[in-house]
Order: structure tokens, then C-alpha cells, then sequence
């Protein structure tokens, strides 16, 4: 079977400004994939491309077996960065619009409508119009209407921009809850954490250039741990007076009522949580390696740092 997502030397610019530089992807069938990166690397330009909002300068696209999305539009699913719902609408109209519009048949668009407005908790905003609604609640609208005729491919732009802690959540299991369908999904994000909560699979997107695409198992265990996180078996203990003399440990400070130990980077990580454990009996003792964020800003970093030796 055919990747569901097939990116082959892509290019886009606008003037003078190369937004998607050379880029090669390959997104398998009932894949969760997460495009990451700061605000501006491309991470849009790239989705839109995908589904044949913006066409590329140069390079291939394959969705779905198919050479455009256009040719399978009623198998894809999308939310936009930027958010719209059709204001003077009421909601059920709205969504049995969208879901008709997708080749969904109208008895079956009328039931699904009732059982999402249901899963989100918005079951009394159906005869409300989509003006009347916060900002949240229309997010959670266009997300039912992102997923309503049960797309093979769904494409979510910063599905959690400006949502709240228990909406974060409850977007979150529903995207988990698409995949478990099998779905095959696609979300771009400038926050690693939720990419690092919910993906199988990362990209990462940097000026425009694809700087690393991978599993996020593989990931983590290219980079070794920095720090240890630990909790003494006795809470009176001095930590600190107790560990700070063994060798390899660089710094010892509380953070959220656990002891988190730096590790000198030449240090052997496995030596370094014996020499702990026998040091201090412990209740908590774990190896923490680095997250998205700081091996992200380490790829950036270096990157600079080999573009400035080059133009010396």
C-alpha cells in the first residue's frame, strides 16, 4: 500500500523568502506524525501545499495514492491554523453542511451531528449560532467538522492554539481516539510538549528545511541523559552535603519537590545513579534525558554555530 502522505523535494517561496527548502517525506497509513518548530519555519506552507491550498515551485506530492488532494478531498480532514466557522449559522446546520459537503448522507450526517456534539460536551449549543459561542467552543465545532465523515487523513494546524487546560485534554484524547480508528494524522505545532505527549513519529522544521525525521523513541535515545531526578527515602536528609562530592555531578537544585542532579557530560550516567543509590537510599531515582525543546535548540544551535564557522 501506498504511503498515505508522499513529499519528494518540495520547494515554496514567497519573493524572496524560500519558506519550504528541498523538502523529502514520507508519511506511512495509520501513522500520528508531528511537524514541529518554531513559529515561521514552514510548518503551514508545508500543510497547505499538502492539500493543494498553495502549489509548490517544484517537487512532488502523493495523498493518498492519489498525485493531488484535490482528487481525494473527501477522504481528508482539515483544521486550519486559522479558525472560521460560519457565524450567523446554528451549529447542527453547520455541521450537517460540512459533513454533506464530505458525501456523508444526510440521515447519517443528522446522527453523527447528535453523538459528537455529545463526546465534545455541547450538546445544548445545536440551535445556537456560532457567534453566540466562546472561542474554545468554536474551536471544538471546527474539529467535529475536521472529523465528521470519518476521514482516512486528517490534517490538524496547531489544533490546540488558545484552548484551556481541559479542552487541551479533551482535544487530545479525541485526536488519540481518530488514530485508534485508524486514521492516518498529521498536526504541525510550535509547543513540543504536545507533540512529545501525542506523537509516534517527529519532524522537525527549521528555516524552512527539514532537520530531523524520526521516531520519538529513537530520538530520546540518541541523546543521553543530562540530569538525574531523585527523592531521598528520608525527607530530612541533606541531599546536597550527601552528593555534591561525588565526581561527575555538576549541580544539585530542587525542582517541583524532587532534587534534580546535573551530570557532567563525560560522565558515565549508569556509575553516576549507583554511586547515588549508595550514597542516599532513595524513594525516586530516574535518568531524565532531554526533551523536544532542548534537542531541538540544540540542532538550532548548531546549525548557527556551523553557518557563522563557515562564513568566517
Amino acid at each position: 500500500m501506498s504511503p498515505a502522505i508522499t513529499l519528494s523535494a518540495l520547494n515554496k517561496s514567497f519573493g524572496s523568502k524560500r519558506a519550504v527548502i528541498d523538502l523529502d517525506l514520507q508519511v506511512p497509513r495509520g501513522a500520528l506524525y508531528g511537524i514541529i518548530g518554531p513559529n515561521g519555519a514552514g510548518k503551514s506552507t508545508s500543510l497547505r501545499m499538502i492539500l493543494s491550498i498553495l502549489f509548490p515551485d517544484s517537487g512532488r506530492i502523493g495523498v493518498l495514492g492519489e498525485d493531488s488532494a484535490l482528487k481525494a478531498k473527501d477522504r481528508i480532514g482539515y483544521l486550519p491554523e486559522e479558525r472560521g466557522v460560519y457565524r450567523k449559522m446554528r451549529i447542527a446546520d453547520f455541521l450537517l453542511h460540512m459533513a454533506v459537503l464530505k458525501s456523508v448522507p444526510r440521515a447519517t450526517a443528522r446522527a453523527r451531528v447528535r453523538e459528537w456534539l455529545e463526546r465534545v460536551g455541547l450538546p445544548e449549543v445545536a440551535n445556537k449560532r456560532a457567534e453566540e459561542l466562546s472561542k474554545g467552543m468554536q474551536q471544538k465545532i471546527q474539529f467535529i467538522a475536521a472529523v465528521i465523515h470519518q476521514p482516512e487523513l486528517l490534517i490538524l494546524d496547531e489544533p490546540f492554539s488558545g484552548l484551556d487546560p481541559v479542552n487541551m485534554r479533551l482535544l487530545r484524547d479525541l485526536i488519540v481516539a481518530e488514530h485508534q480508528r485508524g486514521t492516518t494524522i498529521l498536526f504541525s505545532t510550535h509547543v513540543m510538549q504536545q507533540a512529545e505527549q501525542l506523537c509516534q513519529h517527529i519532524v522537525m522544521i527549521h528555516d524552512g528545511r527539514k532537520v530531523l525525521d524520526d521516531t520519538l523513541a529513537t530520538i530520546q535515545s540518541r541523546h543521553a541523559p543530562r540530569s538525574l531526578r531523585f527523592l531521598p527515602l528520608d525527607p530530612q536528609a541533606d541531599v546536597a552535603a550527601a552528593l555534591q562530592p561525588l565526581p561527575g555531578i555538576t549541580n544539585i537544585s530542587q525542582v517541583d519537590g524532587n532534587w534534580q542532579i546535573g551530570l557532567d557530560p563525560a560522565a558515565n550516567p549508569a556509575a553516576l545513579v549507583q554511586s547515588v543509590a549508595a550514597a542516599l537510599a532513595p524513594a525516586r531515582l530516574e535518568l531524565l534525558r532531554p526533551n523536544l525543546e532542548d534537542i531541538f535548540i540544540g540542532i538550532v544551535h548548531g546549525s548557527h554555530s556551523a553557518a557563522e564557522q563557515t562564513a568566517a
